[in-house]
């Protein structure tokens, strides 16, 4: 870790520990070592610093729009930490054998399968690039979710400070077998991955996967004796 990389990310973790009371307890839940595709909800701009500087000395990376370097400031912290720009609304396989090699690497490789803010909080659907990765690599992937984040400006406004908590779910592999992964088969697995971050959420968070009796965990595969997170937190909000 270089000094500047330490100077930095220091004074970024306590600039959002001073405008945000950051519940990070359940990071600690994260593996210490292997390749890692975390799999999280993407709200605004405050989960980036808060999740790269608070998982250190973990090395961390993602993915972020390509736009982001056309700003001299963000491009330069960007590339600091590492980030791969990508080009949204295709499939930049420039972005993916990158992340491929992140992950060969032994890192964690946050992706935000809604490929955009939401703004409010509510879950958008996902899409299928993540799936693909977790193909490809083999790697296990972890659902990490956060909310509150989507009241910052307001609490900024009123020189409040915003409740920012992070949930750490079960994390798994995927299991296709001997199915042909078809647009139709790649959505569902996308759609089977989001809804393990939909149970994480609160009912008012869970947007498009509101409706929990209609996911399924076909081609999930959970560690023996694990159980998915649809069944872990089943009351923690209800």
């Amino acid at each position: 870790m270089s000094k500047s990389f330490w100077i930095v990310n220091t004074a970024i973790k306590n600039i959002t520990r001073l405008i945000c009371q950051v519940d990070d307890t359940q990071l600690q839940r994260v593996p210490r070592r292997g390749p890692l595709i975390l799999v999280a909800n993407h709200i605004n701009f405050l989960e980036v610093p808060i999740l790269f500087t608070h998982l250190q000395p973990r090395p961390v990376t993602g993915f972020a729009k390509i736009e982001t370097w056309n700003n001299p400031a963000m491009g330069a912290l960007f590339n600091l930490w590492g980030a791969i720009p990508i080009k949204r609304g295709e499939a930049d396989m420039a972005a993916i054998r990158r992340g491929l090699a992140v992950l060969g690497d032994g890192k964690i490789l946050a992706v935000a399968p809604e490929g955009t803010r939401s703004g409010n909080g509510q879950l958008q659907k996902g899409h299928p690039g993540v799936v693909t990765l977790a193909m490809r690599s083999g790697a296990p992937l972890l659902p990490v979710i956060y909310y509150g984040g989507e009241g910052f400006r307001r609490n900024l406004t009123h020189l409040r400070r915003t409740d920012f908590h992070i949930i750490v779910g079960k994390q798994f592999t995927l299991n296709v077998r001997d199915a042909v992964l078809s647009r139709e088969v790649r959505q569902q697995i996308t759609d089977e991955i989001m809804y393990q971050l939909a149970a994480l959420l609160p009912i008012s968070y869970r947007g498009y996967y509101s409706d929990l009796s209609a996911a399924t965990e076909e081609y999930l595969k959970f560690s023996s004796g694990a159980r998915s997170n649809l069944n872990r937190l089943p009351n923690l909000y209800n």
